[in-house]
């Protein structure tokens, strides 16, 4: 498996691995896939805002991604960033979520960022909040009935790391 900084030409296969989870799954509120040519919006949005995309590939196959974009857009938040982490349904539990989300806080840290938060959907999506509790994320929340999709009422739990210094000392 190789990581890598994502690129225009895997925006076709991200669009493809985000679609079955809006369609199949809870992590996401999105209740239709954006298109490709959203997709690469997003993607062209976040990485000149400055934040980190990955990838994860075997070959030519695009495993999964994970990327860091703002948690809010209020400056008193420029130091908190929320992080995505997907992969592809039948990689699911090969430990290449676990990859990405390493190497997306390696790079938030690198770039000064203080917090990491995950908004997971789904209080029962234990494979996303182990996933996030293995990289040292606390349960910080969980909001009730937040979203409603494929018939019912979705939890949001929020989980929270610490990057580098988190708070016990000022920015540079």
């Amino acid at each position: 498996m190789n990581l890598r900084p994502a690129l225009p030409a895997d925006i076709p296969a991200i669009a493809a691995i985000y679609g079955h989870h809006v369609i199949h799954g809870l992590a996401s509120f999105e209740t239709d896939p954006p298109s490709v040519a959203d997709m690469a919006s997003r993607h062209a949005a976040i990485v000149a805002a400055g934040y980190p995309y990955l990838v994860a590939t075997d070959g030519e196959r695009l495993l999964g991604y994970a990327y860091a974009s703002a948690f809010r857009t209020r400056p008193a938040y420029r130091y908190t960033v929320e992080d995505s982490v997907y992969v592809a349904p039948d990689t699911a539990g090969r430990g290449i979520g676990r990859a990405l989300l390493t190497r997306l806080i390696e790079e938030c840290e690198a770039r000064g960022y203080r917090q990491m938060l995950a908004v997971i959907g789904d209080s029962d999506n234990a494979p996303s909040i182990k996933l996030h509790a293995a990289c040292g994320f606390g349960r910080m929340a969980v909001f009730n009935g937040t979203g409603f999709k494929h018939g019912r009422w979705v939890d949001t739990v929020f989980m929270q790391r610490a990057l580098g210094a988190g708070d016990r000392t000022l920015p540079v």
